[in-house]
């Protein structure tokens, strides 16, 4: 589905503000949708002002659908009799005067322009299922009651305010509980499940013709101080959110100034049980730090390895026995880098152009006995998952130390041409994958050479990391015309199956 962001891009005329301020509604809108039990649609208009475009639709979780199909990128077109044009052009709602039938189903429809500065930047469709609402009764007036007000504030361009923004998956709901407020903060009406959450809290009264923020207070006997006054907070100033908690209750509230056409009416509040939801968080924490626990000390471990292994090598009289174990050695530290880097991150994702800036150094000191070169990095890695991260560094550590020991025999410390002896790694990151190339400018490599029947330990251990590992394609040849030689790996970043 196109995004509300794209379908302005290319068709209508309209600011980065007014963009703005659209993508800001269509994020927070779900509350008209469930008050007003209808379906939505934001318009756009057109270059053409006689046509507008379908750029954001949602659906009511409080009732049911009155549009099957997705509408999104779909236009109305010089039609005088539409609602929207009405709306645009009238720059007031517009209503229908009776049921329309829509697969059947007779639907209401009314159309809310949004007006700022005196031009109509859009206009919100709603769509009620008449077939399927809820029977009348004193909850589905007051959500209707409520949306009728939000309605006057899309139009007038009052809603959502700036800072109001809500999280998706902790903010509060419509359905999860909600009460009103008059001006003097005295509840007009809640919800029964608004009501149940505040009886979790401990009340034991009613909660309708109570002052909400001296009730809430009466119930926090040893709230912690906070940046703001609780009571504050609930008349609808500063903070839009706020947890309030007992020792066994832990209570989320939204609060949404609701202003009419003659100024401040009063406040909505949703309120969600999120009890259960931060216990969850709590034991979520605990296991990352103990998976960062668990990094450190592989960490650790793996260091210890790579100073056994260090200490053996020194105590060997056999050259190539001094070879191997180095090589072992730096394999060890390279897999050490990414579980210290995994110690501190707060995920299992690591910055990889912190590890191959570390890894370069580190390569070059153990080859600084044979060459000169250095390494440098072009482009980022950016961020990656471990299950890349470990077989990756393993892969460049292998690459840039063969390049290191290999690409500058003939003259280990002479530059070649007009450049100083170097290995390059460059980084080309899309969304769908990662393109490397580690080139040197070095001697070329033998007549004949080929990746695939190399038999040397580093390149099969490449292989076979680069291919069942990375899922990726590797390939190794000359740099033309220049000399020195390339090693280009692709790894996807998306659809990843073995």
């Amino acid at each position: 589905m196109l995004s509300v962001a794209e379908v302005i891009a290319e068709h209508t005329a309209l600011t980065p503000g007014d963009v703005a301020w659209l993508e800001h509604l269509v994020a927070e809108w779900h509350l008209l949708a469930d008050l007003a039990f209808s379906d939505l649609i934001l318009w756009v208009p057109d270059v053409d002002d006689n046509v507008f475009w379908a750029c954001a639709q949602v659906r009511p979780t409080t009732g049911p659908t009155a549009l099957e199909d997705d509408v999104v990128g779909e236009d109305v077109h010089y039609d005088p009799e539409h609602l929207v044009t009405e709306a645009y052009l009238s720059h007031e709602v517009a209503r229908t005067s009776d049921n329309q039938l829509n697969a059947g189903i007779p639907v209401d429809v009314h159309a809310i322009p949004v007006v700022i500065g005196g031009r109509v930047i859009g206009v919100v469709e709603a769509h009620t299922n008449r077939l399927g609402i809820r029977a009348p009764g004193a909850l589905e007036d007051a959500y209707l009651e409520a949306a009728e007000v939000l309605s006057g504030m899309v139009h007038r361009a009052e809603f959502p305010t700036t800072g109001d923004k809500s999280v998706p998956w902790v903010s509060p709901r419509v359905g999860d509980g909600m009460i009103r407020t008059d001006a003097d903060g005295v509840v007009t009406f809640a919800s029964p499940n608004a009501v149940s959450a505040y009886r979790r809290l401990g009340l034991h009264t009613d909660l309708e013709g109570e002052n909400l923020a001296a009730v809430t207070m009466s119930l926090l006997r040893n709230r912690a101080p906070v940046e703001m006054a609780l009571p504050a907070v609930l008349r609808g100033r500063g903070l839009r959110e706020v947890e309030v908690e007992t020792p066994d209750v832990q209570l989320r509230l939204r609060i949404i100034n609701l202003n009419d056409a003659g100024g401040p009416c009063g406040q909505l509040v949703l309120c969600r049980d999120t009890t259960e939801l931060r216990s969850r968080e709590r034991q979520l924490v605990t296991k990352d730090a103990t998976i960062r626990e668990i990094h450190h000390r592989v960490k650790n471990n793996l260091q210890t390895v790579a100073a056994l292994l260090r200490m053996q090598a020194r105590r060997s009289a056999d050259p190539s026995v001094r070879q191997a174990l180095g090589e072992s050695v730096r394999r060890v530290a390279s897999i050490a880098m990414v579980h210290e880097t995994l110690s501190t991150s707060p995920d299992d994702r690591v910055d990889l152009d912190q590890i191959v800036d570390r890894l370069g150094p580190m390569i070059s000191d153990v080859a600084a006995a044979e060459t000169s070169a250095r390494v440098r990095r072009v482009g980022s890695f950016g961020i990656l998952g471990a299950e890349l991260a470990t077989p990756l560094v393993m892969v460049l550590a292998e690459v840039v130390q063969n390049a290191l020991q290999h690409a500058f025999e003939a003259a280990p410390d002479a530059p070649v041409g007009d450049e100083q002896a170097q290995v390059r790694i460059t980084v080309d990151r899309s969304a769908k994958q990662l393109d490397i190339v580690v080139s040197d400018n070095g001697v070329g490599l033998p007549a004949g050479f080929a990746v695939e029947q190399a038999s040397g330990l580093g390149l099969q251990i490449v292989r076979t990391l680069v291919e069942a590992e990375l899922l990726g394609t590797i390939e190794m040849g000359d740099r033309t015309p220049e000399p020195g030689t390339f090693v280009r790996m692709s790894v996807p970043l998306r659809g990843r199956t073995k």
